[in-house]
């Protein structure tokens, strides 16, 4: 069926934004432009949803600030998606559909690809510049999760998650926290 797995059809069945309504997410916390964000954010084009965790592209950009957002955002994803291609193109099993296998399946075969290609990317490089070894890495980080949180929780959670205000005060704050540290260097 084409179409059938468009990005709001993935995003609706991310494990990703699952945890994040389920409230089983590490929580993130940072500051910008004095508001205080307890959620990480995920870039993302046009077609998705106004989520509190989604900061997507300005459409048309109004102003010097916004357009260089805009365009600096943009440079981002296209560099998200230029690290995807390069996996597709070095390893066949990521060319393929995956939609028969489990999340743990996918996420072997993700991290296998990403420890290969930095095995390459080291390899490629003088050893004497990359090669610090594993103290410098500092801890593991082990997520925390909480018991399944209650239906009125997970409700509460999701509302948070899909709230359009803080979408737009993120982007906003993101916008002008670009604008003055990048405009001062």
């Amino acid at each position: 069926m084409a179409g059938f797995q468009n990005d709001i059809n993935v995003l609706q069945r991310s494990p990703v934004f699952a945890r994040l309504a389920e409230g089983h997410s590490p929580e993130v916390n940072f500051e910008v432009n004095g508001h205080q964000y307890n959620k990480g954010y995920y870039l993302a084009d046009g077609i998705y949803p106004q989520w509190s965790t989604l900061v997507k592209t300005i459409p048309h950009p109004q102003g010097e600030k916004r357009h260089m957002f805009a365009q600096m955002q943009e440079s981002a994803r296209k560099d998200v998606g230029r690290a995807f291609s390069v996996f597709q193109s070095r390893w066949g099993i990521v060319r393929n559909p995956a939609l028969t296998w489990s999340t743990k399946k996918l996420w072997e075969v993700m991290t296998a690809c990403v420890i290969m290609h930095n095995m390459i990317v080291e390899d490629e490089h003088d050893d004497s510049i990359y090669d610090q070894g594993f103290d410098f890495q500092g801890e593991t980080v082990e997520p925390e999760h909480p018991p399944p949180a209650a239906f009125e929780q997970f409700v509460e959670f999701h509302r948070k998650l899909c709230d359009w205000h803080t979408h737009v005060q993120l982007q906003d704050d993101l916008v002008e926290y670009m604008w003055t540290h990048i405009d001062n260097q």
